[in-house]
């Protein structure tokens, strides 16, 4: 049995259970304070899937500090507005977003993910980025932590960071132990929940001038809201002259990946993955998009025919937040991409303020870390929750839709500011000044590191000066 053991004097070592996106921007930052980490990854090689993403005002300022703002905007493509429209195509009044970049000063971006993860991936020295490392134990003292990976290595940290996405391996072994101590929660105890599945994926280059939809200076949003058909689905224009696609077929009622996988096997089919995918991509394929070449509307299948089959996947859309964050040890970040990266942000604000490698003080952060990020989850849920209304047949889904659709500028200024209101920074960075006119929203785990930041600067300017 091999043994690694990394430590250094006075930081902690930090092992992160995951190489997405929460991940990668964990070890990103984690490498500008020159604190320990290793990330461990469970598959063999890093193969990013996935649609687009959109990049802006929470996340720029940060990407400012980490010096990878410029080939962010490079690599993506602005866009100043989303076009919804109706099943038969009839659009919706757009809406527009270019209101952001008076009040928050940047402009917002749709990058593929694939792109995105690669950016981040090129922050962190590849020998820090380990390979078929799936993680089997998990064993805490007062002092250390220590996971085992299925290759009978192990490896011994101060904090395990559990960035492993909605069905963590991390979690799944930190909530048996707290069961066990009857310290769980029940409702954390409980199978996740999810009421939607999702279809994405990328085409491969598609040429602008048999594709007009494409020539467009700025990234082209195109949905189409079913309500006779449970479908929703999306189609992103990209800087690489691809389109990135997302259908999202809401189910009749909440069940569950256990409930979904008995159901596949009741259908001689154990598989989630190339069979369901495929199926839900034939039972989708004749939908119109709002894309046209010449007098013909681009069809969902068109889009597929044009991606490389393994670059389409099939998800699942989780809806729960847990009330376990952390115990001892080991913390989880969130799942889903802004938010996961701003939970790195705060731990590593966090860390960086860290007094001692000691049980109570490792406590204490995680403690604080939970209390500002949790309540931010819970936001983020509630509005994931109203944001479905729209999509419902009755009464209720008819006035939420004329709502969201023809809300006065006044109105939608005052959404806008509270949705992008959240726009952390590092706090151990040198300071972005806003040029935006809404405020952002406070950020306690930034305001500590800054102000420890701010201190040893000024220490160091003390002593340079004696």
């Amino acid at each position: 049995m091999a043994t690694t053991t990394t430590t250094t004097e006075g930081k902690p070592t930090v092992l992160i259970v995951g190489a997405g996106l929460g991940g990668l921007m964990l070890g990103a930052l984690l490498e500008r304070i020159d604190i320990p980490y290793i990330i461990f990854e469970r598959t063999s090689s890093i193969k990013s899937l996935g649609s687009a993403i959109s990049v802006g005002s929470p996340l720029l300022a940060l990407f400012q500090q980490l010096g990878i703002y410029d080939e962010l905007v490079k690599l993506g493509l602005r866009y100043t507005s989303i076009a919804a429209h109706k099943e038969n195509l009839e659009p919706y009044p757009l809406q527009d977003f270019t209101p952001l970049e008076e009040m928050t000063g940047y402009a917002q971006y749709i990058i593929a993910r694939p792109i995105l993860y690669d950016l981040l991936q090129r922050q962190i020295p590849a020998h820090k980025i380990l390979l078929k490392k799936r993680i089997l134990t998990i064993n805490e003292e007062d002092d250390k932590v220590t996971i085992q990976a299925a290759d009978n290595t192990v490896y011994e940290g101060d904090l395990l960071v559990g960035a492993d996405g909605a069905y963590s391996a991390v979690r799944q072994r930190l909530y048996e132990k707290l069961k066990l101590k009857e310290l769980l929660p029940k409702v954390d105890d409980e199978e996740l929940p999810f009421n939607c599945t999702c279809l994405v994926g990328q085409t491969t280059y598609m040429d602008p001038e048999e594709f007009p939809v494409l020539k467009n200076p700025c990234s082209q949003v195109l949905t189409v809201r079913g309500i006779e058909v449970p479908y929703t689905w999306l189609v992103f224009t990209t800087a690489q002259s691809t389109c990135c696609w997302m259908v999202i077929h809401h189910l009749t009622k909440t069940t569950s990946k256990a409930a979904m996988e008995q159901r596949f096997r009741n259908n001689d089919n154990s598989e989630w993955g190339p069979h369901a995918t495929k199926q839900m991509c034939d039972e989708t394929r004749h939908l119109q998009t709002p894309a046209k070449v010449g007098d013909k509307y681009l069809t969902l299948g068109d889009f597929y025919d044009r991606t490389p089959h393994e670059l389409i996947s099939k998800v699942m859309l989780e809806e729960k937040v847990f009330e376990t964050w952390y115990h001892g040890r080991t913390v989880l970040l969130g799942d889903g991409a802004v938010a996961a990266m701003h939970d790195a942000l705060a731990l590593s604000n966090l860390l960086y303020t860290l007094p001692s490698k000691a049980a109570s003080d490792i406590e204490q952060l995680l403690s604080e870390y939970q209390e500002e990020r949790r309540p931010m989850a819970l936001a983020t849920y509630k509005n994931s929750r109203m944001l479905s209304y729209v999509l419902r047949k009755d009464s209720v889904g008819m006035i939420a839709r004329l709502i969201s659709t023809n809300m006065p500028t006044w109105l939608w200024r005052i959404f806008l500011a509270k949705a992008f209101g959240n726009r952390p920074q590092a706090g151990f960075l040198e300071k972005i000044e806003s040029n935006g006119t809404a405020p952002a929203n406070p950020s306690p785990s930034m305001n500590k590191a800054r102000a420890v930041y701010e201190e040893r600067k000024s220490r160091a300017i003390a002593a340079q000066t004696v």
